[in-house]
């Protein structure tokens, strides 16, 4: 089967979690919804395109393969925002600075990000997607919308590098990619490995049952764990999710 794998790192990155009152905190790693919204960005997908939106949840299946989930920083976080007037929607900031100047208040939020974290993305196509695998590298070498890592504030700290691989599960595309050096030209004393350590683990989260993995001699089905997650997208204009099941193994090799 074919694949198509991309690399995600940045100096910040923000998985968003379930947000309740003032704390918004982040997954140690990518969440669906995020890599969809990073996929539709590149293809110019806009939140109110709910034919496109939907495609994108239905049609693809990711699988991550976490190499380092960073460091956990934390912001307090304040800014001014004005209520809600009824159905008047502001459309820019300087509407919601000007416009509702009377109205303005502030709020409070504790946000979480993860610092240098480095994950490796696996993309599968399903029968009659609406992108194929070919087109959704070709609009990430040059998207449409600005990319980011869960948040505006989170850009991409290294180049993506699609590619299409051809293999027989997850595990084998995710181990078979080679992205290549994060930064080029450092001397061997200041490479990768002085400032984004590994984990002695590689971290598998994956779509589906162990088949669509590909699990290998070294695979025990004892030692995967299944996850609820609630960002599977339900509707981006309400900015609604449902949970779904996901798959986390940890390979004792380092990849």
């Amino acid at each position: 089967m074919e694949y198509l794998l991309l690399r995600l790192y940045g100096t910040l990155a923000s998985w968003g979690e379930i947000a309740v009152g003032e704390s918004r905190h982040s997954a140690p790693y990518p969440s669906r919804s995020a890599l969809l919204g990073l996929l539709g960005a590149a293809l110019g997908v806009t939140r109110d395109d709910d034919g496109g939106q939907q495609a994108l949840a239905q049609d693809y299946r990711l699988a991550v393969k976490l190499l380092s989930a960073g460091q956990l920083l934390r912001d307090y976080h304040t800014a001014q925002a004005p209520d809600s007037v009824g159905k008047f929607r502001y459309r820019t900031r300087r509407d919601e600075l000007v416009v509702g100047r009377e109205r303005l208040g502030t709020i409070l939020s504790s946000r979480e990000y993860r610092t240098d974290a480095l994950a490796l993305v696996a993309v599968h196509a399903e029968a009659g997607a609406r992108w194929s695998l070919e087109q959704l590298a070709e609009a990430l070498g040059k998207p449409k919308f600005h990319l980011y890592l869960g948040r505006k504030s989170c850009p991409l700290g290294a180049p993506l590098n699609p590619q299409l691989l051809q293999a027989t599960g997850f595990r084998q595309a995710l181990n078979d990619y080679a992205p290549g050096e994060l930064l080029t030209g450092l001397p061997a004393w200041d490479g990768e490995s002085r400032w984004l350590p590994r984990a002695d683990v590689s971290r598998y989260y994956w779509e589906g049952e162990a088949d669509a993995f590909d699990p290998g001699p070294d695979f025990d089905p004892a030692e995967v764990q299944t996850l609820i997650r609630h960002d599977q997208p339900l509707s981006r204009r309400r900015w609604q999710f449902q949970p779904r099941r996901e798959q986390l193994w940890l390979n004792r090799e380092v990849g």
